[in-house]
């Protein structure tokens, strides 16, 4: 831990004039567009899937379709931070849009169900940069006083995205062509390439010379490749007891094992085993891991709980979705503006995680309550969920030296999408188990033919677990050192300790 050297080459930015509000704003909004290729992809392929399945007589493998964008994404996404602080931001963006873009057309155009997997794997290699890349050039942008701030509009992308997806892909698949899907791409990556491409060129630079460990990558990348397969496959294609999954899981603790080793040896790591040492750094990736986790929870959970257990329609139990989205939203807003203005700035995320847990725990012990009360305890729920997201970005990204912004923020987005497969893998197996006891089966067909007794008791017991996970967060946020947050994009001596 040091204070950072004014005089140091990553501490300036150059002499270049920085950009102006109105200048920045453009940039952000084109960013927007990135993140929104990133997060729709995710979400508007699955309700497709069957139309997909009927086009190419194959249903045996169309779940790899999902699988083979959100293992190549995971893996690429710390690459990308990683090569953004050794290439510069604007060169890895515009490298992801076009990957991903290009990928899209791909998608379009595949003739089979084998090149459509494949192009989604390449189409995941593009995206797995557009949401971190898009977050480290905000921080490159504006301070970390100001920055939570625009947090708001990152949690819309994310709204819109979980509300919108799945009906522009059921649309799409049902009234039109299913390859609109990846031909809506297209447009919004042109714009974002268009927006973006010239404004970039004055990013700030920080001129410290980075080492690519490419042996630490790939025992990353293997190490969560086999993480996020049996997280996938457990309870669902084979139990969790297999021999398969269970080789899966010893697999990754070996790769994460010789990680650890290489990160210890290396002239240059990967991942410095000192920035999550830091406790900033270390317990707001704990507190993300388990928010981010909880959110994406609740978005796969709760349109399958109001389907199921309340008797709605597919349309119905998927806007139902809205209050919990449309509530991170104004939570995220909240505690991003509370940043700018107070010294405490976490305790607006404390209360508002703690405020969560009890709003979860109370649809857990009533989950038959009146249907208008349920909707206004998950909008509730979705504001204390919200509160999070700002208060984790911004104070990790408070506490790192600008030259390792990109790495950080790529290791933060991985946390929060490993967070949001586990957290799915557990809720999962929790409403399995209560559903058919053990083994392993198709969820969303075991919800529809079980018993109303039966569903009540099994989302108890899926609210009742992220109601854990948003207390053990609001419990990491507890033990998070509030440093204070710097009223300029770059440190200066003086301004608060940074890894």
């Amino acid at each position: 831990m040091h204070q950072i050297d004014p005089q140091s080459p990553h501490a300036s930015s150059g002499a270049k004039t920085p950009p102006s509000h109105a200048e920045i704003r453009r940039i952000i909004f084109g960013l927007m567009l990135a993140m929104l290729l990133g997060a729709l992809d995710q979400t508007i392929v699955a309700t497709a899937l069957p139309t997909i399945g009927d086009a190419f007589g194959d249903f045996a493998n169309l779940s790899w379709v999902v699988t083979a964008y959100l293992l190549a994404a995971t893996v690429a996404t710390p690459l990308y931070g990683k090569l953004s602080d050794i290439h510069g931001r604007r060169v890895m963006l515009l490298t992801a849009v076009a990957v991903f873009s290009a990928a899209s057309v791909a998608c379009a155009l595949a003739p089979n169900l084998l090149a459509l997997i494949i192009a989604r794997a390449v189409q995941g290699l593009g995206g797995g940069g557009l949401i971190s890349l898009s977050q480290t050039i905000i921080a490159d942008l504006v301070s970390p006083r100001e920055r939570g701030r625009y947090q708001a509009q990152i949690a819309g992308v994310f709204a819109a995205s979980s509300i919108a997806g799945p009906v522009l892909g059921g649309l799409f698949a049902q009234y039109l062509n299913w390859t609109l899907i990846f031909w809506v791409n297209l447009p919004i990556g042109l714009a974002a390439l268009l927006i973006t491409e010239r404004r970039l060129r004055d990013l700030p630079r920080h001129e410290r010379r980075h080492a690519m460990d490419y042996l630490g990558a790939a025992l990353m990348a293997v190490a969560s490749l086999m993480l996020l397969l049996a997280l996938g496959w457990g309870g669902v294609r084979l139990p969790w007891g297999s021999p398969l999954i269970l080789a899966l899981f010893a697999g990754t603790a070996v790769f994460v094992g010789l990680f650890i080793w290489r990160m210890r040896r290396a002239e240059e790591p990967f991942l410095p085993l000192g920035l999550l040492a830091d406790k900033v750094v270390g317990r707001g990736m704990i507190a993300s891991f388990l928010a981010f986790g909880g959110m994406v929870g609740l978005s796969i959970f709760v349109p399958l709980y109001f389907e199921t257990a309340r008797g709605l329609s597919a349309t119905q139990s998927g806007l139902g979705l809205i209050p919990v989205m449309g509530g991170v939203v104004i939570g995220a807003m909240l505690s991003g503006r509370a940043m700018a203005r107070l010294v405490h700035y976490k305790r607006p995320a404390i209360g508002g995680l703690a405020l969560s847990a009890g709003g979860l725990l109370a649809i857990a012990l009533a989950p038959a309550m009146p249907l208008a009360l349920a909707l206004a305890l998950f909008a509730v729920i979705g504001v204390g969920m919200g509160t999070a997201l700002p208060v984790c970005t911004v104070s990790i990204q408070n506490a790192v030296q600008p030259h390792l912004m990109g790495t950080t923020t790529g290791v933060m987005t991985f946390f929060r999408q490993l967070g949001g497969a586990l957290a799915v893998a557990v809720l999962g197996a929790v409403l399995l188990a209560a559903l058919a006891g053990v083994g392993a089966g198709d969820i969303e067909s075991l919800a529809r033919s079980a018993d109303p007794a039966r569903l009540s008791a099994a989302f108890s017991r899926v609210f009742a677990t992220v109601s854990v996970l948003a207390a053990l967060a609001a419990v990491a946020l507890v033990f998070l050192p509030e440093r204070p947050l710097r009223s300029s994009v770059h440190a200066s001596e003086g301004e608060g300790s940074i890894v």
